[in-house]
């Protein structure tokens, strides 16, 4: 009864991710510190995914693809609210703040993320079918793709060529998981994948992420 409160309480057309595949492992990076701002972000009063209906069930059907491989899928985010888009914008206009440079943009001069497209006003997240994501094994490890999540660079691009062959075959792996079930990838970011037939296609959303 709890759960269907909860889903209850969310726009119509959403749906809580563990309501529709419980088997996903969720980190959901932005409700922690854990990310390349260094702090919790606004939106985010709980570590939990939500995505639009549609979304969710494309997800579900990634999962059990993965499964067939002896592997699950860990997300890292979903639907995003656009308070937390502002909140990285906010982030990306404050040069001073160089917390994280290192470990998630050490070639990238901050005051370029604009331009260089890394940090933007809007984001399809906001609209409720794209999801952030990666593979781990049996044992829970995350699979090596060659790069760690949101970082700033060419290195995130899921056909860069300078990582070794056994992160190249991890990375189309999951690409070919999520566009068989449904899924579009970004050509810039290896873990980022936008259901191809979304509901919301001009609508960012900004509802609290509860």
């Amino acid at each position: 009864m709890k759960t269907e409160n909860m889903t209850a309480s969310l726009p119509e057309g959403f749906v809580y991710l563990k309501d529709v595949c419980p088997e996903a492992i969720e980190d959901i990076r932005y409700f922690s510190d854990n990310n390349f701002m260094g702090c919790p972000i606004d939106g985010y009063a709980a570590p939990r995914a939500i995505l639009t209906i549609d979304a969710a069930k494309g997800v579900k059907k990634a999962a059990q693809k993965a499964k067939c491989n002896g592997m699950k899928l860990k997300i890292y985010d979903c639907y995003r609210p656009q308070r937390a888009v502002n909140h990285f914008v906010r982030w990306a206009e404050d040069v001073t703040d160089q917390k994280n440079k290192a470990l998630y943009y050490p070639d990238v001069n901050k005051a370029d993320v604009f331009e260089l497209g890394f940090i933007a006003k809007r984001s399809g997240h906001s609209r409720g079918s794209t999801v952030d994501l990666t593979l781990v094994d049996e044992n829970g490890n995350e699979l090596d793709m060659g790069g760690r999540f949101d970082f700033f660079g060419e290195l995130s691009h899921p056909d860069y060529t300078g990582v070794s062959v056994e992160q190249f075959q991890n990375r189309m792996l999951l690409r070919e998981i999520m566009v068989s079930s449904g899924f579009v990838p970004l050509k810039e970011e290896w873990w980022h994948f936008t259901l191809k037939n979304e509901p919301f296609t001009d609508e960012y959303f900004d509802f609290e992420v509860k």
